[in-house]
């Protein structure tokens, strides 16, 4: 008889596979029927919670100080000694529900789901799939060593951002120009680290029998609902609707900054000449904004965030050692997510917090469902939890309703946030085009230099309203500085859908506020329950890629700017 799993991961995350193995092999050889299915599923739930709660403590440790030596040993560790075991020891278990035959209720979506993944699994991959989480972290530790010295203060470049807002363009540039050297000073270790991936990537799809790492990828993603030509399919409808309107907006920039071509450093810079907004001192300003916003909202979400805040589940600030960009996990035992971010004082730290935010909540709304099979959820929805919230919660910037800034402000920054969502689309086309491009031409992706020139071929076509003359170097590299390439592969146009799903939760809102929340919030407790497009469904929404719905979209997005122009 096995001992009781521990209540927390305090001491399971010390525990070696020898200790964990037992109770895996004590599932595997349970005999299954219809009267104790649902139990033998709550055990392997309790299991591999416990696993994965270990993984991702051991991983944010990691995150929050790249420099911690002990840190990367323990998830070294793990990654080596105790992942690959426990990937084994999960296919055991999968093939065991599969081959039984059994149904149980409420489990058509993890069932087609496990079919997959017991599908894909090849013993060989599971080094692969280890050396790969090592990858993650040897690119964070490149980045994260990343600073310059400016004004007598050593920063890391994304400090230099609020740099990148002021009215003073001669000041704009050099910061600009430092940062990017600073970049460009670990393009070489980026490749290498490329090339490295990619071999890796091309040895799991072999082992896979599969034709290439984008079809291995995508059944790995759990792609069900969509394929690779509905992606080209919805770069094509924001070629055709969002580009020109992207143009406009460039082009309107340009004329209210009085310049002959509009440059890197002249993006982020008040048009109109204004100071940059300056929405908080510090961490704990942002967090107590926010905290007022999400209660104006919705009193539970604000009680959700509350509890984040009491049981210190935020790491916000950004500082020297910290690995680059936000992110929301998920410590599945204790039911709680955690909120990891590099905030800078400036207005795009608002809205990212509100945007974990979203994620966070997906996790208290599904904390009611009994298996962890429940808790797999495409993260083409995930991102609608998220986008969806920053648009939700926007009525609420002004400090009048809980936010930031005075009416005229908040105006501002909505109609910033708005200008950005139709500046994102065309950058998400990019970065998505380019990861197909890559594993469509594998060799030729396989040397950094043509990844070089394609980055800049798709940039010119998705961005054409910035100059980047002499500056080449800085702008076909752009790949290597967006994470989701060599860390998450094909995860990105989950944010561009999930943006236009997000629109259409908040059109839904501008007629009805509480009746929007509410439709989100059911989508959200639905968790993997049902498929993507059901869950669109659910928070109001049409799963799409069409050129039709885009163009309704936008026009939305326009609408509201003009409004808020004319307030």
């Amino acid at each position: 008889m096995l001992p009781s799993l521990p209540l927390t991961t305090d001491d399971f995350k010390t525990w070696p596979w020898p200790q964990i193995e037992p109770y895996f092999n004590d599932l595997a050889a349970c005999p299954l029927d219809e009267g104790n299915v649902a139990g033998w599923l709550a055990d392997w739930t309790r299991l591999g919670k416990l696993l994965s709660e270990t993984y991702q403590r051991l991983y944010v440790a990691t995150t929050v100080n790249t420099t911690d030596t002990l840190a990367q040993q323990r998830f070294n560790a793990f990654v080596d000694d105790i992942y690959p075991q426990a990937q084994a020891a999960e296919q055991t278990l999968k093939q065991k529900l599969l081959a039984s035959g059994l149904e149980p209720a409420g489990f058509d979506i993890p069932l087609k789901n496990l079919r997959a993944e017991a599908d894909l699994y090849r013993e060989a991959n599971l080094p692969l799939l280890s050396e790969e989480l090592k990858y993650w972290i040897e690119y964070d530790q490149i980045i994260g060593a990343q600073t310059v010295v400016w004004e007598g203060a050593e920063l890391t470049p994304t400090q230099l951002r609020p740099v990148f807002m002021q009215p003073d363009r001669e000041r704009r540039e050099r910061a600009w120009r430092l940062a990017a050297e600073r970049q460009l000073a670990d393009r070489e270790r980026i490749n290498d680290l490329w090339v490295k991936n990619m071999t890796l990537r091309r040895q799991l799809a072999a082992n896979a029998g599969r034709p290439d790492y984008r079809a291995y990828r995508w059944q790995q993603l759990l792609r069900f609902d969509y394929t690779p030509e509905d992606c080209k399919h919805f770069h094509r409808a924001i070629e055709a609707v969002v580009v020109p309107v992207a143009s406009r907006i460039y082009e309107k920039r340009r004329r209210q900054l009085g310049l002959q071509t509009l440059r890197p450093w002249d993006v982020d810079v008040d048009a109109l000449g204004r100071e940059p907004l300056h929405p908080f001192k510090d961490v704990r300003e942002l967090e107590a904004g926010v905290a007022a916003m999400f209660d104006r909202l919705d009193p539970e979400l604000g009680a959700h965030f509350a509890v984040m805040r009491r049981e210190s589940l935020l790491d916000l600030d950004n500082r020297k050692g910290k690995a680059p960009g936000g992110y929301c996990t998920e410590f599945m035992v204790a039911q709680r997510p955690f909120i990891f971010m590099n905030s800078v004082g400036v207005h795009d730290d608002v809205q990212t917090l509100l945007h974990e935010g979203g994620h966070a909540f997906h996790v208290f709304e599904t904390a009611h469902l009994p298996y962890i099979q429940h808790l797999q959820i495409g993260m083409e929805f995930n991102e609608v939890a998220s986008m969806a919230m920053e648009l939700l919660a926007s009525p609420y910037l002004p400090a009048s309703r809980g936010g930031f800034y005075t009416e005229a402000d908040a105006a501002r920054a909505r109609i910033e946030h708005l200008e950005g969502m139709l500046l994102f689309w065309p950058y998400m086309a990019v970065v998505d085009a380019f990861q197909h491009w890559a594993y469509e031409n594998h060799d030729a992706a396989s040397d950094p230099f043509n990844c070089d020139d394609c980055w800049a071929d798709l940039w010119h076509r998705f961005i054409p309203g910035v100059d980047w003359s002499g500056l080449e170097d800085s702008m076909m590299t752009g790949w290597q500085r967006k994470q989701h390439i060599p860390q998450t592969p094909f995860y990105y146009i989950e944010y561009g859908l999930a943006q236009l799903g997000a629109v259409q939760v908040w059109r839904n809102a501008l007629r009805d506020q509480a009746g929007a929340v509410a439709a989100y919030r059911r989508a959200l407790s639905l968790g993997g329950t049902v498929p993507l497009p059901q869950l669109y469904a659910a928070a109001g929404a049409k799963f799409a890629f069409d050129e039709e719905t885009m163009q309704t979209a936008v026009e939305v997005i326009e609408q509201t700017i003009a409004s808020l122009e004319m307030s």
